[in-house]
C-alpha cells in the first residue's frame, strides 16, 4: 500500500497536504547545537552544516545516516514531439532506457560512485501522452496511474530518494510546466535541452506559449495531467511517498524539478523534505529554483538528465554526514574555544 492507493481521483492529492509527518524540530535543533560544538568555527563548513541538519530533522535523530540510497529514474514519451521540438526522434528513449538497464549510461557510473541503487521505469513508452498544445497531455486517471508507479516504486527501507527522469521532448514539457506555474512567456522558460538551436528553441517557446494559453484553467495538480508527462507524475508520486515515510528527496534538474510544480502549486509543504542536486545549464532552472526557494547543492555546469546531477550531490550529501558524526566536538578533541 502506499499514499496513493485509495486515493479516489487527481483531485483528493491536494488534501494530503495536511496528513503528511514533518521534520523533527527538536532533533533538527540538537543537530544544529552539534555542529556548533565541532572542531571548526560555527558555519565554517558552510552547506555541509545545512545538510547535516535538514537530514536529521527528518531522520528524526541528532547523527543521521545514510546506509541505503534509492536512485530512481522514470522514462515516458511525449506528444508534444509531434510539434518538432526535439532534433532526436522518441525512439532514442527506449534506447537509453535499454542502456540504463545495461549499466552503460552516465547515471550508472554516478550511481556506483555515490553508493546508490538504481532503478529504471519506463512508463508505456509505447504510448505517448498527448499534445499539449492541442490537448491535455492526460487525463486525470492517466496521470493518477503514472502518480502510482511512481509511489509503487519507492523502498520504504531507503534514507534518501535519488530521483533523475528520461523522455525525449520533456524539457518543453518542463518549460511549460514552469510557465505555468510561474508566469511569464514560454521565451523565458526553455533553453536548448538535448542540442535545439536558435530555430528550434523558438518553436519551443511558441509551443509553450500555446500549451500554456489553452491550459490556463489547470492550476495546482491538474497542471499534471494537462501540461506533464507519465514521468512527471511518477516523480510527483515518488515525491509524496517518499514524504509519507520521511524519506528525504534529491531532485536532479531542471526537468526534474519542474515536474514537482504541480505539487508546490497545490501546497508549497509537498516539497519541504526536497533537496535540490544541482542547477542545471538550463536557463530557465535557476530562475524556477528562485520562485521555488530551493538552493542547489552543487554547480556544475550540466544539463545531462537522468539523475545525474542528483546523484552526485548524493556524494556530497554523504560526506556532509560524515563531518556531522565523526568530528570530534571542541571537548573530545581538548580544543580550546575562542
Amino acid at each position: 500500500m502506499t499514499i496513493l492507493s485509495d486515493l479516489p481521483n487527481l483531485d483528493a492529492v491536494a488534501a494530503l497536504a495536511d496528513t503528511l509527518p514533518v521534520a523533527d524540530v527538536a532533533a533538527a535543533g540538537a543537530a544544529r547545537a552539534r555542529q556548533d560544538s565541532l572542531t571548526k568555527p560555527p558555519g565554517a563548513l558552510g552547506q555541509l552544516e545545512t545538510l547535516a541538519v535538514f537530514m536529521a530533522g527528518w531522520q528524526g535523530a541528532e547523527r543521521p545516516v545514510v546506509r541505503k540510497a534509492q536512485a530512481l529514474v522514470f522514462a515516458g514519451n511525449h506528444g508534444v514531439c509531434a510539434r518538432g521540438v526535439n532534433p532526436f526522434p522518441q525512439a532514442v528513449t527506449a534506447q537509453m532506457v535499454a542502456n540504463f538497464e545495461a549499466g552503460g549510461a552516465a547515471i550508472n557510473q554516478l550511481c556506483r560512485a555515490s553508493g546508490a541503487d538504481l532503478s529504471v521505469i519506463a512508463l508505456e513508452l509505447d504510448r505517448p501522452t498527448r499534445d499539449i498544445s492541442t490537448a491535455a497531455a492526460m487525463d486525470a486517471d492517466e496521470a493518477l496511474e503514472a502518480m502510482r508507479a511512481g509511489a509503487g516504486a519507492v523502498d520504504p527501507g531507503a534514507d534518501v530518494l535519488v530521483l533523475g527522469e528520461m523522455g525525449i521532448g520533456n524539457s518543453t514539457v518542463a518549460a511549460a510546466l514552469a510557465c505555468a506555474g510561474f508566469g511569464g512567456a514560454g521565451a523565458e522558460w526553455v533553453g536548448a535541452g538535448t542540442g535545439s538551436d536558435a530555430d528550434g528553441k523558438a518553436l519551443k517557446a511558441q509551443v509553450v506559449d500555446e500549451a500554456v494559453a489553452l491550459h490556463r484553467g489547470a492550476r495546482g495538480i491538474a497542471m499534471l495531467a494537462a501540461l506533464g508527462g507519465r514521468e512527471q507524475a511518477a516523480i510527483c508520486g515518488a515525491v509524496l511517498e517518499a514524504r509519507a515515510r520521511k524519506i528525504p528527496v534529491i531532485l536532479d534538474g531542471y526537468i526534474c524539478t519542474a515536474a514537482t510544480v504541480p505539487l508546490y502549486g497545490a501546497d508549497p509543504r509537498f516539497l519541504d523534505h526536497c533537496l535540490v542536486g544541482h542547477v542545471s545549464r538550463e536557463p530557465g532552472h535557476r530562475k524556477l529554483l528562485e520562485k521555488l526557494g530551493k538552493e542547489p547543492i552543487l554547480s556544475l555546469d550540466m544539463a545531462l538528465g537522468e539523475g545525474s546531477g542528483a546523484a552526485l550531490a548524493l556524494g556530497v550529501l554523504r560526506a556532509a554526514l560524515e563531518c556531522h558524526n565523526g568530528m570530534a566536538t571542541f571537548a573530545e578533541a581538548g580544543v580550546s574555544e575562542a
